[in-house]
Parts: C-alpha cells; sequence; structure tokens
C-alpha cells in the first residue's frame, strides 16, 4: 500500500501519517501540492514534522515530485495504470462508511489518498478515486483530525 498526502499544511501532520506509514508497513508516501517534505530546501529535517514523526520519515521511501497544479491527478492516473485502485479519505456524497469496503483481493494494489485540514480533497481528485471511504462520526464533531482518519482507515485496510 501507498499513501498519498495532498496539500496537507500542518508539518505534525505529516510527521504523525509518516510515523503511522512506517507503523503499518507503507510502501512510499508521495507528498501533493502543499505538502511540507520531511527536509527544508537545504536539506535539514525539519524538527516540527521529525519530533512526531520519530524516525517514520526515514524508514518510509516518500516523493514529493507531484508539486505541480496537476501533480496529484497525474500521479493518480499512473498509478491507475500501474494496477493501483484509489481510496480516497473524505466524507462526500458518495463516500461509503471505510468499515464496510469490501476487498476480495488480498493482494490489491492500494493508493490511500488524504487531503487538505480544512477543504479535504478536490472533486477532481474525488472523481478519480475507485472508492470515497469516510469515518461514520457519533459525536458532535463532524471530522476527525486528517492523521487520525489515516491512521483508523489504513489499520483496517491492512487487517482485511
Amino acid at each position: 500500500m501507498i499513501a498519498i498526502l495532498h496539500n496537507i499544511r500542518s508539518l505534525h501532520n505529516v510527521g504523525s501519517i509518516f510515523r503511522t506509514a512506517d507503523a503499518a508497513g507503507i510502501e512510499k508516501v508521495y507528498l501533493g501540492g502543499i505538502t511540507p517534505e520531511p527536509v527544508d530546501i537545504f536539506g535539514r529535517p525539519r524538527p516540527q514534522l521529525t519530533k512526531v514523526a520519530l524516525g517514520g520519515e526515514k524508514s518510509v521511501p516518500w516523493d514529493a515530485s507531484a508539486r505541480s497544479a496537476q501533480g496529484t491527478s497525474r500521479l493518480i492516473d499512473r498509478l491507475k495504470k500501474e494496477g493501483y485502485k484509489i481510496f480516497a479519505i473524505e466524507q462526500s456524497k458518495k463516500s461509503i462508511p471505510y468499515h464496510k469496503l469490501k476487498i476480495d483481493n488480498l493482494k490489491l494494489k492500494i493508493a490511500l489518498v488524504v487531503g487538505n485540514e480544512v477543504r479535504g480533497l478536490s472533486p477532481a481528485i474525488l472523481k478519480k478515486a475507485d472508492k470515497i471511504l469516510e469515518i461514520p462520526m457519533h459525536g458532535k464533531k463532524e471530522s476527525l483530525n486528517v492523521a487520525v482518519a489515516f491512521g483508523i482507515v489504513v489499520f483496517r485496510l491492512i487487517h482485511k
């Protein structure tokens, strides 16, 4: 399984996702849009990210080549051609509860996409997803932190 982080603003969220990606055995993390890299433009580690990632940013390979306006979209197109199923985590009229996703093929190649903390994923990216998964909310809050949502869904998918 691979992860695609699109337009995530917070260094803490990115660090947390790297830590979870390591724990879940994610093969690679793609950083798209404005998502910060583990290192700055001078190659120095970003302290806010590395403090939370606890080495996950070093143990999980990452790629920041999807930076352009259409970078994430092109990446998803390429992954689909390579046989990946694209699962987006987002609340949408077309979303299904994540725990109701049926996966019959245990060798299925999955790309899990998460988006911006406030705006989520764009309609254009959601349109490319094979499935849109949401986490049902039972309290007063309408959503979870993006890193928490990633953790819940990724561990559900690896334990199918």
